[in-house]
């Protein structure tokens, strides 16, 4: 298993721990996200997901509607994403990434890494679940966030960085890069 294959697989367990323990009642709290709720956040993370299949297997993704069962489509799709890693042939396919093509497994590598991660953080804080994130994806991802700071900060992206108490915790470093106020 490659590196990006291990990560993607830790992260997106991580998200589905969050996606299945939301509790009853919970979906509609209001998320770190500006006017998202918790079935914002996760219905982001499915469409986003989808999106960046679509990359890889063509086709238009489809977003799920409101009442499509989260859970059940976030499954089919990371699983699609993770069959895609593990094979060798499909993992280094060059398809559209930033700023031109690059392949599957470096697309998830960096954009879908962490956007899972920072979501399941947001996902966590809007139902009071455990905010732990997986601290090796935490590091990768900062590393593909940082030289890319400028862009993260345009309407609809990033929220501007949040100062960190000087001792601060990794977590809360990556965090307040991010814009979110741990």
């Amino acid at each position: 298993m490659s590196e990006v294959a291990d990560r993607y697989a830790r992260i997106a367990a991580g998200f589905t721990a969050r996606l299945d323990a939301v509790p009853p009642g919970s979906w509609t709290n209001p998320s770190p996200c500006p006017d998202w709720t918790a079935h914002d956040v996760a219905k982001h993370v499915v469409d986003t997901t989808r999106r960046l299949l679509t990359r890889l297997t063509g086709g238009d993704p489809t977003s799920p509607d409101s009442d499509e069962d989260l859970g059940a489509a976030w499954k089919l799709e990371s699983d699609a994403v993770t069959a895609a890693l593990a094979d060798p042939g499909r993992a280094k396919t060059e398809v559209k990434g930033m700023g031109g093509t690059q392949p599957f497994e470096d697309l998830v590598g960096g954009v879908l890494c962490a956007d899972t991660l920072i979501h399941t953080w947001d996902l966590a804080r809007a139902t009071g679940q455990d905010e732990r994130l997986d601290p090796e994806g935490m590091k990768a991802a900062h590393q593909f966030l940082e030289p890319n700071d400028d862009m993260l900060r345009v309407p609809g992206g990033f929220g501007p960085k949040v100062e960190p108490p000087a001792d601060a915790d990794e977590q809360t470093r990556f965090l307040s890069f991010v814009g979110r106020r741990p």
